[in-house]
């Protein structure tokens, strides 16, 4: 990338050779322009973003389907296939904020499902470029750069030294620790134990809590709040932004670049968009099945959210409610009021809802 042929030749002729021997042939019959053109070019790389990691040690990424939201830093040479969604941010403060219960909350609500284990996907668009980060203090930053520095450095040291320690294993372990409010040995199993044992299960369960409390405090609410209510406060701060960038007022994540010559975005482009009004018709519901209500309420706004979706038209609070084992409305309201928020779902002007 970046490079043009006589380059290729002059700094690594042999790879001309290979390529030109072995890519070109087929290249040249290729109905793409722009592959027959830059025949030596890998696909259709991001030119628009690759310039965003020049000076950059170390960037953030995160795989697009998970099973638990994590972040890492990467070191700048990796180079990323369509599987990770990158930030170009390489300040540990970031990587704290997008690693607590605060910003994944967000991006379960706001992202899809994907999968057989119908796992999370991190949809940038609206899980990154509409969350309105804190208006942290120095101070503040600085303890959630520490902490994030600390969880980063811990995962990757006892990963190297198990080869066998999976982060999706060492968070299935953390998940039961921290239901289990310390019981670890009556909750973990004999493979959990070794898990444990290898990936200190506990200090990343000691981290994330430190770095919920210290992000929580950079936004000025109380630590612990319930994802009901952390889901109401960011949405009503993503309004408050988008309203201040219609206004030109243009926070920032890395100033130095985004000032110089880059476009700002827009308060369209920052906002969750609000619910319209859509034409309404006698509200059905495409299946009769009854689902029993699930216990996470991650995965309890994604089944209200799929009645809505797999319904044959607009339905109300009641009958979302009626697809549940002893269900009542006044439970799913909530979780109806978040989605059309999120912009999940809209609303007819009789009041229903639809996908």
């Amino acid at each position: 990338f970046g490079l043009q042929p006589m380059e290729i030749i002059e700094r690594y002729p042999e790879v001309y050779q290979r390529v030109f021997d072995l890519v070109k042939p087929e290249r040249d019959k290729n109905n793409r322009e722009s592959y027959r053109k830059k025949w030596w070019t890998f696909g259709e790389p991001r030119g628009s973003f690759r310039p965003t990691m020049q000076g950059l040690k170390q960037y953030i990424a995160t795989t697009r389907t998970a099973r638990h939201r994590i972040f890492s830093f990467l070191p700048a040479e990796t180079i990323c296939d369509a599987k990770l969604v990158v930030v170009a941010l390489d300040d540990a403060h970031y990587l704290g904020v997008l690693s607590s219960q605060i910003h994944t909350s967000w991006a379960v609500a706001a992202g899809g499902w994907l999968g057989v284990g119908n796992d999370a996907t991190y949809n940038h668009s609206d899980c990154f470029i509409k969350f309105p980060f804190p208006d942290a203090s120095p101070a503040q930053q600085a303890r959630i750069r520490e902490l994030a520095k600390q969880l980063d450095a811990h995962r990757k040291r006892q990963q190297a030294q198990h080869a066998t320690l999976t982060l999706t294993d060492l968070y299935n372990v953390v998940e039961k620790l921290k239901q289990s409010d310390g019981s670890a040995g009556e909750t973990l199993t004999a493979k959990d134990q070794t898990i444990n044992q290898q990936g200190l299960a506990s200090v990343v369960l000691s981290l994330h809590q430190q770095l919920d409390a210290a992000v929580a405090d950079a936004y000025g609410w109380p630590d612990g709040l319930p994802e009901s209510e952390i889901l109401t406060r960011l949405v009503r701060l993503n309004h408050e932004r988008a309203a201040e960038e219609q206004a030109g007022t243009i926070r920032y994540l890395r100033p130095e670049y985004q000032r110089s010559g880059v476009p700002a975005p827009t308060g369209a482009q920052l906002g969750m968009n609000l619910p319209t009004a859509v034409s309404s018709a006698t509200p059905v519901v495409a299946s009769d099945i009854v689902r029993d209500w699930p216990k996470d309420l991650a995965k309890q706004m994604q089944a209200v959210r799929d009645v809505v979706q797999q319904a044959g038209g607009p339905v109300t609070v009641g009958q979302v409610a009626a697809r549940f084992v002893k269900l009542r409305p006044a439970t799913v309201q909530p979780l109806l009021d978040t989605l059309l928020a999120l912009a999940l779902l809209r609303q007819t002007d009789e009041g229903a809802y639809v996908g």
